[in-house]
């Protein structure tokens, strides 16, 4: 079964993918990414931003986890906004 998931588009349990369209926030990409956890899905995403000619990225990862990937995705897109009003630039150091 594993072999026929992976042929047709599924994933392991913790593994990332990105779910829906990236959003631009101040500049930033926001990817989200939630992985599969104990038949949940826990909040992950991805910032990135070029800084100087060179793509920055900066992944984070909650303790949230919700009954769907596109819930999940929802919690990382506001998780990243919030991230990059607080911090900015800084989230890349």
């Amino acid at each position: 079964m594993s072999f026929l998931k992976r042929l047709f588009g599924g994933s392991k349990a913790g593994e990332a993918q990105a779910v829906g369209k990236p959003e631009e926030h101040k500049g930033f990409t926001i990817r989200a990414t939630p992985f599969q956890q104990e038949g949940q899905f826990q909040t992950c995403g991805v910032i990135s931003k070029d800084v100087g000619g060179e793509v920055k990225e900066h992944r984070f990862v909650r303790a949230d986890r919700f009954p769907s990937a596109d819930l999940a995705a929802e919690h990382a897109i506001r998780k990243a906004r919030q991230i990059i009003d607080e911090q900015g630039e800084a989230v890349f150091r």
